[in-house]
């Protein structure tokens, strides 16, 4: 409860000090010339300027209110090494029971740096502040870490805090744990497919001498190299980048002799994403046709293509008589193209190409075995597949997928997908598609002929093949026995996909890593973990999950949508998890690449210690050598918050205003009484 006096002015400020001046005036008046009665009237008018002022007592019932302190729970992954989870569990439980035993004090748990996919680090200081955040900072009595000492956010200055009270560590592990890590001084991002890449580490030893270390580099999962290094050195290793998308390059050092806190982060992983310099596609037109431009059209808006196009205009046995010195065709380069650069070429393309004696015989056995190297064809074909030139009467027929009859089938008909084309990243899920009878476009024309290998993913008339992919060695050969999807570019009947069609065609035939066929990958959104199947086959088997710490389950999958089978579980740990089945392995990285919570796992008081001192705290461990010992705690008011076995908290005096009094002076009986006594006083010494 507390007392006061406040005063609510009956006239403007201006008039009351006047009016006080005023008084004051004719009270130093009479009083210097003696007047009889002087004292009386001067405290009358002292108590009349005093109304004006219209002065009140008041009363106020306060409440008090308890300090605050927080304890502040370390429960991020390296708090699982040695035997520090259990003096946290011990150490929460001591200081919670003295904590309670300290008078008007409100004590609040907070468990914070469990690693949950996104945020990188432990994380304490924040979590501290969010426990706070309703707390006013003349209530904060302190606070008490438990933690290995391994903090990513102590702030910079005390002042960040926002209060003004002690901060207390009480740090778990042992004094002199030994651990080896991989420290990665550069790494790339990007890099070009088919070149080298260098990333630049080093192996530290901490609390024990640098000593010689093994150090195995993998590419998604493949041992490329072993080589001893010495740990402190610098060292430089040179990746290639095979494909593009992600390139997974894991760099692990062998485990220290006698033993060490952890190998966790004996292992640094780098993610690099392969990047196409150029996809060079050589398209060969074998004459001018409706639908010529289409494949031209969509290769040169592509900006990861670069085209070389020609079209046989002048075939050689075209004899008109005009002079050569008057044609204007570029001569058709064929050594060039197919026998001195056809390695350079990613993809050729023959629209509706023909044996017109432009191409040696011994050009397309070139081409054949560029295939089976690792090459891709992809064939646009129109009448000239069914004619006694037809590409398949050439070198190239060991490679191709379906021998034509000779006839074609001119009439309208639909596009549709085969039972594996809904499977196959190629046409599943086509736009159109899912409806009877596709909504797309008719064509009017289809070489007839039969699929002697590969699968059929489109299928024209009665069944008949439309578009044939096939593997053949390490390359890939597509064949659309068709040249009427130029309709579908032009708008025709509303047209259809053509440029997704086309797109996925050609880059498949190019190895794009997301069009594969048989495939495992790790997908990662936020604390999401999607193991996905791509498959042709009926169903897809369990799939073996391995965590960054070793731990594994088994997923069985389900089929979301035609050949594509997915399970999703959620992330519980950082780092690499693996998934693989009998046939393939897939690697993906959950959170940032090399978590900062595992690149220093030894336990320490020196990164807290330089805020927690400027405090007035004190960081302290509490594992003595025969078990945990926790300092006593105290509740203090003054201003040194530890000795040599104690720690204490800052017990605050705040309070609330429950309930106000509030007396008039002047106001009501009270004030008719001093004024009417005043006055009378004054009439009695006059009448003396």
């Amino acid at each position: 409860m507390g007392f006061g006096i406040t005063f609510a002015p009956l006239v403007p400020s201006e008039v009351l000090w006047a009016a006080i001046a005023a008084a004051i005036v004719v009270a130093a008046l009479l009083l210097v010339i003696q007047s009889r009665g002087a004292w009386i009237r001067a405290i009358a008018l002292a108590f009349a300027a005093l109304a004006l002022a219209n002065p009140s007592f008041t009363r106020e019932d306060r409440e008090a209110l308890a300090s605050v302190a927080v304890v502040v729970v370390d429960k991020s992954p390296s708090q699982n090494f040695g035997d520090r989870a259990k003096q946290t569990e011990e150490a929460r439980a001591s200081v919670t029971q003295r904590l309670g035993r300290i008078a008007n004090l409100e004590v609040r748990v907070v468990e914070a740096g469990q690693a949950d996919g996104e945020t990188d680090g432990t994380r304490l200081f924040s979590a501290l502040g969010a426990a706070l955040a309703d707390v006013p900072p003349d209530r904060v009595a302190g606070a008490v870490f438990i933690t290995d000492g391994r903090v990513h956010d102590v702030p910079a200055e005390v002042a960040q805090l926002g209060f003004t009270a002690p901060v207390h560590a009480l740090i778990t592990g042992r004094p002199g744990e030994r651990d080896r890590r991989i420290q990665l001084v550069s790494a790339p991002r990007f890099g070009i497919v088919g070149q080298q890449q260098t990333v630049v580490l080093r192996v530290e030893d901490q609390g024990a001498r640098p000593s010689p270390v093994g150090l195995t580099i993998r590419r998604d999962g493949e041992v490329l190299e072993t080589r001893n290094v010495m740990a402190g050195d610098q060292v430089r290793v040179q990746v290639a980048i095979p494909h593009a998308g992600q390139n997974i390059v894991e760099i692990e050092a062998s485990a220290m002799d006698g033993g060490e806190l952890t190998t966790i982060n004996n292992r640094a992983v780098v993610a690099i994403d392969g990047v196409r310099d150029k996809l060079r596609v050589l398209l060969v037109s074998g004459e001018p046709h409706a639908g010529e431009r289409t494949w031209r059209n969509l290769l040169k808006s592509d900006a990861s293509v670069d085209l070389v196009h020609f079209t046989i205009l002048r075939p050689p046995e075209k004899q008109d008589g005009t002079p050569i010195n008057e044609l204007s065709l570029i001569a058709f380069p064929t050594r060039e193209l197919f026998q001195q650069k056809i390695n350079e070429f990613q993809l050729i393309i023959f629209d509706r190409y023909a044996r017109q004696g432009v191409l040696p015989i011994l050009y397309f056995d070139n081409i054949a075995r560029y295939v089976r190297a690792g090459g891709a064809v992809l064939i646009a074909a129109g009448p000239d597949y069914a004619s006694p030139t037809s590409l398949w009467r050439t070198p190239l027929e060991s490679v191709l997928p379906a021998e034509p009859s000779g006839r074609t089938t001119d009439q309208p008909f639909r596009a549709k997908l085969s039972d594996l084309g809904k499977r196959h990243p190629v046409t599943r899920g086509l736009e159109g598609a899912d409806e009877d009878p596709p909504h797309w476009s008719r064509w009017f024309r289809l070489v007839d002929a039969r699929t002697t290998k590969g699968t059929n993913v489109l299928n024209g008339p009665d069944g008949k093949p439309l578009l044939v992919l096939s593997r053949e060695g390490e390359g890939r050969v597509a064949l659309l026995l068709s040249d009427h999807i130029w309709l579908w570019a032009r708008g025709y009947e509303g047209g259809g996909p053509h440029l997704d069609l086309l797109r996925r065609l050609s880059h498949w035939s190019m190895k794009q890593p997301d069009l594969e066929e048989e495939a495992l990958r790790i997908l990662v959104r936020g604390r999401d973990i999607t193991v996905q199947r791509q498959t042709m086959a009926d169903a897809a088997e369990e799939v073996t999950l391995t965590s960054p710490s070793g731990k594994t389950r088994s997923l069985a999958l389900t089929e979301t949508m035609p050949g594509v089978w997915r399970s999703t579980i959620e992330a519980t740990e950082l780092g690499l998890w693996r998934a693989n089945d009998s046939k393939l392995a897939a690697l993906a990285n959950v959170g940032p690449a090399n978590p900062r919570e595992f690149s220093e796992v030894t336990s320490t008081p020196d990164v807290v210690a330089p805020l927690v001192n400027a405090t007035g705290g004190a960081a302290t461990r509490i594992e003595d050598g025969s078990g945990v010992h926790v300092p006593r705690l105290l509740g203090v008011r003054g201003d040194t918050f530890h000795g040599d076995d104690w720690l204490g908290l800052k017990i605050r005096e705040a309070s609330v205003v429950r309930g106000i009094g509030v007396l008039p002076v002047f106001a009501g009986m009270i004030g008719l009484l001093l004024l009417i006594g005043i006055l009378a006083a004054t009439w009695t010494r006059e009448g003396r």
